[in-house]
């Protein structure tokens, strides 16, 4: 069973950006045998600050030991928001080793639409994340195509990974070299 995590970012709990989100998961992992947690920032935003937290140390934890995370944010000022890095502020270098990142992004034009790509996704990098595709972007204004949007993210998400199973299992099976992380 796969461990499934969505991050959501926004300071507005309940926010279209987490509903897209989790509609891109839900597609992605149509017919899969997944455990999938919510975790909408906005309900914590008493604890992100705080230090030492173990509210906020149990959801760390509990997304870095995850198969693959989405990690969603509104635009705010070109890029993504205060909330999601408090968040990701809190992991060590190669914190998310483990996990799949989605970064899937909203805004309001087309302007930012490179926010993903250009600033979200390597930071997740540099935490030690797995990004195998662009970044996602989605334009609020165009709501009426959200199903369009939520299906062509989920294809190339789906898509990429199929690809890159025949190399993983190859390797996972054939390569001497350690992975990351083991002793």
């Amino acid at each position: 069973m796969l461990d499934v995590s969505i991050v959501i970012g926004n300071p507005k709990p309940n926010s279209r950006t987490g509903r897209i989100a989790e509609m891109v998961a839900d597609e992605v992992l149509a017919g899969v045998e997944a455990r999938k947690r919510v975790i909408d920032l906005a309900q914590h935003a008493d604890e992100l600050f705080r230090w030492p937290s173990q509210e906020m140390a149990d959801l760390n934890e509990r997304v870095a030991d995850c198969d693959l995370v989405v990690f969603a944010s509104p635009t705010y000022k070109a890029t993504y928001t205060g909330l999601l890095k408090a968040f990701l502020d809190r992991y060590p270098a190669n914190g998310l080793r483990k996990v799949t990142a989605v970064p899937i992004m909203t805004g309001a034009g087309l302007g930012h639409s490179m926010a993903p790509t250009t600033n979200l996704i390597p930071l997740l990098m540099e935490l030690g994340a797995s990004v195998p595709w662009p970044g996602f972007y989605f334009n609020i204004s165009q709501m009426d195509q959200i199903d369009e949007f939520v299906a062509a993210t989920a294809g190339q998400i789906v898509g990429r990974l199929r690809g890159l199973a025949p190399l993983a299992a190859t390797i996972g099976q054939q390569s001497r070299v350690r992975s990351e992380g083991q002793q």
